[in-house]
């Protein structure tokens, strides 16, 4: 049916839209750094009969990321969509104590790696007229925190990447957009993090969880597949997704 990237697949969202994709009969390839920690994601969607696999990639080098758009279509054919859902999120960082590496590094895996990734699939994408390109975003996108002065910057920057490259790419027939997750989503590394807090924050990520006050990856999933198939007639460019419970 098609061929679906996604970087940055793990246990959340990029792992929900990998499976949810190649359970529609994509082909799905997935990437992050260590690719070795794919194997059991790509093992769960080989498992329930789709077709997936893993790639290392260093999405802050441009050799790399070149080297996997390219590998990836000499394989499988032209991508016709690409998920970039890197988070890059550290915590809670004072200025003062946020260093030029820890600010560089955020922006590094938040905004260049989606530079890198953006233009690569835009290259290949041009030249059929057609794709789609997902940027996963966060409530940082839209504003700043005390102590995400790095993050919240990277993210904005992310955002303003997504929106550009709207506005010049939708009229070549390609459709870029940008999802903010705003709140607290459901996987693994998630409630390991909150564990690691306190015993407050564990209780707190549990009466979350009990509430529907989470962001569930399979029904984000949803919503990029939604996107996905939208007629050209009504683009979505900006989505945003919060739990009932949310703030905001």
């Amino acid at each position: 049916m098609g061929v679906a990237l996604i970087a940055g697949a793990g246990p959340g969202i990029g792992g929900a839209v990998a499976k949810l994709f190649a359970s529609k009969g994509f082909q799905v390839c997935v990437a992050r750094r260590n690719g070795g920690k794919l194997a059991p994601l790509v093992q769960a969607i080989q498992s329930n009969g789709g077709q997936c696999e893993g790639f290392s990639c260093d999405f802050r080098s441009e050799d790399s990321v070149k080297h996997l758009v390219h590998e990836v279509e000499e394989r499988y054919g032209g991508i016709d969509i690409g998920v970039h859902n890197i988070g890059a999120n550290i915590g809670h960082v004072p200025i003062c104590s946020t260093t030029t590496r820890k600010f560089t590094k955020i922006w590094e895996m938040a905004a260049l790696s989606a530079f890198l990734f953006g233009r690569e699939l835009a290259n290949k994408m041009e030249t059929k007229g057609a794709g789609c390109i997902i940027f996963t975003g966060a409530t940082a996108s839209t504003r700043g925190g005390a102590g995400f002065s790095a993050f919240s910057s990277a993210k904005m920057a992310k955002r303003a990447l997504a929106q550009s490259m709207a506005r010049e790419l939708g009229p070549k027939g390609i459709h870029v957009a940008h999802v903010i997750i705003d709140g607290v989503v459901n996987n693994p590394n998630t409630e390991e993090f909150f564990s690691n807090q306190s015993e407050e924050f564990k209780l707190r990520f549990s009466k979350m969880a009990s509430s529907a006050g989470l962001l569930e990856p399979d029904d984000v999933a949803e919503a990029f597949w939604w996107i996905y198939n939208q007629p050209k007639s009504t683009w979505t460019h900006e989505l945003d997704l919060r739990p009932w419970s949310e703030k905001w």
